[in-house]
């Protein structure tokens, strides 16, 4: 009987020692609205305006474009020789050489818009890189366990949100960023 009682008692023990240690204390959360913290900072705000004056230009070289092309295009079109012969095949050569032009400049706006792209995950990279620390120091100042972006939440208490600590904090430690991505 005295073996079967310590039996127990061991096998009690040893069941009640994991459940204590899993008891954890309970979750402090923060909030962080990435989208305003990126769209208000003062980095944020000098990046936006940087990159829709490099934005507008692509978009002002595009309508050149059209306008100068399809003018173009027009005239080709409306003095297409119908009989065969040297007029044909100078013709055929101005409109070779159009298309020709033509496929470069997509290429140029491409390439204008592949580097606009690069500098906005640029801009953001610089960003977030500088956010992230700040975000982890205010987690420590508030003894919080996990931050979430307001994105992730579907609703949250105002008192949890970090966003206006985390600009101000953003806008001393990274006042401006740079808005041209290096070369690859």
């Amino acid at each position: 009987m005295k073996k079967l009682l310590i039996s127990l008692a061991i096998a009690s023990a040893a069941i009640t020692g994991p459940v204590a240690a899993q008891t954890l204390p309970p979750a402090v959360i923060i909030v962080v609205d990435l989208d305003s913290v990126f769209q208000t900072s003062a980095a944020g705000k000098q990046a936006l305006t940087e990159l829709k004056t490099r934005a507008d230009g692509i978009q002002a070289r595009l309508q050149q474009l059209r306008t100068s092309f399809g003018t173009e295009e027009q005239t080709l079109v409306s003095t297409r020789p119908t009989a065969a012969g040297a007029a044909a095949t100078a013709w055929e050569a101005k409109a070779k050489d159009f298309q020709t032009r033509k496929t470069q400049a997509e290429q140029e706006l491409a390439k204008r818009d592949q580097d606009l792209q690069a500098s906005r995950q640029f801009v953001v990279k610089q960003l977030n890189d500088a956010a992230q620390p700040i975000i982890s120091t205010i987690m420590k100042e508030r003894g919080a366990s996990i931050a979430l972006a307001e994105g992730a939440t579907l609703q949250h208490a105002a008192a949890i949100d970090v966003t206006t600590d985390v600009i101000a904090r953003l806008d001393k430690a990274l006042p401006r960023v740079v808005t041209t991505a290096p070369a690859k």
